[in-house]
């Protein structure tokens, strides 16, 4: 990278920064709570995209994940008493045992056979909440409501505000870790076994391990997701966590770039607010629209819109030499 394009990525990254942070002063209650969405759905998208594309594993199932994070949250507040703040992390914590677990079963599965055995996860989740020898926890097919909590320490914010805030901090927690995690040298054992996995093992790689691990950690990032949003929805039933949810989250990842961390904000917004622009246009054929509109986006930008924006990125600053 030349120092041009050093200077210039800093500062993009600066003026980012300072927009969120100012965001919320400027805009409606209505239009804080989308923003928080899509950073609730940028934490979920890079967890997928660790194990998509960094480390090979397709998943269609992340909304399964999602759904553990959302219920533990609101199952420890409802039974527990255990407050938001707390909850999340738990939830997280929670959700990377459950795809640990899950892992290491599906690591006899590769490529449309692991896609196909996630995406029935994805599909059992829903049924499951609604089971009557679990409806005393779960609600049932009414759900659970959860209180929507306010400003810590007297701050001057409204409760969406706050809960902007909060969001905010824990996405770039987040994203500093994920950073962090794949410029070592755990991240280069990840892309190894994506690239080569024979080759990967002869490194002193266990796959095993190493792949389950993955796994888990997407299902954290996804599950503490799932627990920021049922916080600032207040409200988890079933039929909130359908295949659907899964699907978007893929296509959060595919839309955004596949292999890159900032791509999961683009995929956020993508999956919160392209949604209600093919309302916009005809709400009878909304999900019509929507498929035509992604379709053309892949043939434009087939590496996603970040690869877009990286491979023109590249291209500025170069010396001429023609």
């Amino acid at each position: 990278m030349t120092p041009t394009q050093k200077l210039v990525s800093r500062t993009a990254l600066i003026a980012a920064l300072a927009a969120a942070l100012i965001a919320p002063v400027f805009l409606t209650n209505f239009q804080t709570f989308q923003l928080t969405q899509v950073q609730v759905y940028a934490i979920a998208i890079l967890g997928l995209n660790l194990l998509i594309g960094y480390n090979g594993q397709i998943s269609l199932g992340h909304g399964a994940f999602y759904a553990v994070g959302a219920y533990s949250v609101a199952i420890l507040s409802q039974h527990f008493g255990v407050p938001y703040w707390i909850g999340i992390p738990l939830a997280g914590l929670i959700s990377f045992v459950v795809g640990y677990l899950f892992g290491f079963p599906a690591l006899r599965l590769e490529g449309h056979y692991l896609a196909l055995a996630t995406f029935a996860l994805a599909l059992a989740v829903p049924p499951l909440l609604k089971h009557p020898a679990l409806s005393e926890w779960t609600g049932g097919v009414q759900g659970i409501f959860i209180p929507k909590p306010k400003a810590p320490f007297g701050l001057p914010l409204k409760p969406d505000q706050w809960l902007y805030y909060f969001t905010l901090a824990w996405l770039l927690v987040m994203f500093l870790i994920a950073a962090n995690l794949l410029n070592g040298r755990i991240g280069n054992a990840i892309r190894a076994i994506r690239d080569n996995p024979t080759a990967a093992e002869a490194m002193g790689v266990h796959l095993a391990r190493t792949k389950a691990t993955v796994f888990g950690v997407s299902a954290l990032y996804t599950g503490l997701a799932g627990g920021l949003s049922a916080t600032i929805i207040q409200f988890v039933a079933p039929d909130s966590f359908t295949m659907f949810l899964s699907v978007f989250l893929f296509v959060g990842v595919v839309v955004g770039g596949i292999g890159s961390i900032p791509g999961a904000i683009i995929g956020g917004a993508f999956i919160v607010f392209v949604p209600n622009f093919a309302a916009d246009i005809s709400k009878a054929a909304t999900n019509g629209i929507f498929g035509l509109f992604l379709i053309a986006l892949m043939f434009v930008m087939p590496n996603g819109i970040w690869g877009a924006v990286r491979r023109g990125f590249a291209r500025f600053g170069k010396p001429d030499h023609g």
